[in-house]
């Protein structure tokens, strides 16, 4: 090789080093968070880069300090906390406690001090971080766990959900019964905010408080199929007022099946039934003849009884009259606590598909009522279209949430900036009646 190729290759070779070594330190200044186009997302740190001094010497929780400071905080108090050095002042507070439930607070605007505007909870113990400043701008962190008192002769509020562990059909909303009624807005709200519901697939819903002890929750559109949804409340030794605290609850999950749908049209007299969207059976059915009109809307099953006793004298129908009856019905899926069903009705055969003449319920030919019966379950929603009776009710008579529009649910919400006045029935409690 040549003296001038060699020193031709080294050039080359000296060119690579320097651009590597540019390239290298590039890319130094892009990790560092150099660079007049990169930017960082983490809070900067102290300008001369020290680490935050413990700041547990300028706080104070309530003016106490010392060995008084470990002393149980009264829950019914805002937790306050102060500073007591010269110069110093906070400059942010976050609170926890054991169940993961975290408290609201203000800050003074100069940062002398610091209290709580949610409630505290009773026997309960609160990790509290605090962050501080001092004159010279140098940072401070201190944490301090903050026990509360237990509450003294206060009533407990317990809340009980259903529906039960268990799978449902998609139109099944949750209930949370309350052991006390609660009126008060601001108390309502309290409640409302620590009952959690999530579902995996999630789905955005919302509670309406029914009656003062009474809440339904429902998503937006029906709950997702073949879902599980998990049901808890954060209550346990919340004030929610003088003598009234919240009480421990066991958490609901349950799952959702397949999105089962039955449309009941009154005018063509037929009910089709769909599996997931798709259309499994199209049968022919009798409702509610003049004077018995079958309601319209969106209803859900609320339970399979395989033989049922029905008797006109149970909906208001005088004994011995042309109108009375006395049967045993097979096949019958409830949509109503008032007796509304879904069953066989081999007397009005030759009706099926021509006339209504039942007195309300929905008529199937035995064959057809026991298919039905078998590939429908509790939660599952039929809804009675293109007929002349009065509306389903949203509440009172089963489950009619869904016929109610969705901004109109909203509202039912203590947490909503607007609570307008709203139906109030005699709602389906946890147990079943007729």
């Amino acid at each position: 090789m040549s003296h001038g190729k060699a020193a031709e290759q080294r050039a080359r070779r000296a060119a690579t080093a320097r651009r590597r070594l540019a390239l290298g330190s590039a890319l130094i200044l892009l990790a560092l968070g150099g660079g007049t186009t990169a930017c960082s997302q983490d809070r900067p740190g102290p300008p001369d880069g020290t680490s935050p001094y413990d700041a547990a010497g300028d706080v104070s929780f309530g003016g106490r300090t010392g060995e008084d400071a470990d002393r149980a905080v009264d829950p019914s108090q805002p937790l306050k906390i102060t500073t007591g050095t010269e110069g110093v002042r906070i400059t942010d507070v976050s609170a926890r406690d054991q169940a993961g439930r975290t408290i609201a607070g203000e800050l003074d605007a100069d940062g002398s001090a610091w209290r709580s505007t949610t409630p505290l909870a009773a026997g309960a113990e609160y990790t509290v971080r605090i962050a501080t400043e001092d004159a010279a701008g140098r940072p401070g962190r201190t944490t301090h766990v903050v026990r509360t008192s237990q509450a003294e002769r206060a009533e407990r509020l317990q809340v009980e959900f259903a529906p039960e562990p268990g799978t449902y059909g998609v139109g099944h909303p949750v209930v949370a019964e309350l052991s006390e009624p609660v009126t008060d807005a601001g108390e309502r709200a309290l409640v409302e905010s620590a009952l959690r519901v999530s579902s995996e697939p999630a789905a955005e819903g919302s509670w309406y408080w029914v009656e003062d002890d009474l809440l339904h929750y429902r998503p937006r559109e029906y709950w997702p199929a073949n879902a599980i949804i998990r049901v808890s409340a954060d209550l346990e030794g919340l004030r929610i007022r003088d003598g009234l605290r919240g009480g421990g609850s066991e958490e609901l999950v349950f799952r959702t099946g397949d999105r089962v749908e039955a449309v009941a049209d009154i005018a063509a007299l037929t009910l089709t039934v769909k599996r997931n969207g798709e259309v499994l059976r199209q049968m022919p059915m009798t409702t509610g003849k003049e004077g018995f009109r079958t309601r319209n809307g969106k209803k859900v099953i609320l339970g399979r009884e395989s033989q049922v006793r029905m008797r006109g004298t149970s909906v208001g129908i005088a004994a011995g009259s042309a109108e009375d009856y006395d049967l045993d019905v097979r096949w019958a899926a409830r949509l109503t606590w008032s007796g509304e069903y879904v069953h066989a009705a081999p007397w009005s055969l030759g009706s099926h598909g021509v006339a209504n003449v039942s007195h309300g319920c929905t008529g199937l030919s035995t064959e057809n009522a026991r298919w039905f019966f078998e590939n429908v379950r509790v939660g599952d929603i039929v809804e009675h279209i293109n007929g002349s009776g009065a509306d389903m009710a949203f509440f009172g008579n089963g489950f009619g949430d869904w016929n109610m529009e969705w901004e109109q649910w909203q509202q039912g919400s203590a947490l909503a900036a607007d609570t307008p006045d709203r139906p109030v029935t005699s709602p389906h409690r946890l147990r079943p009646g007729v």
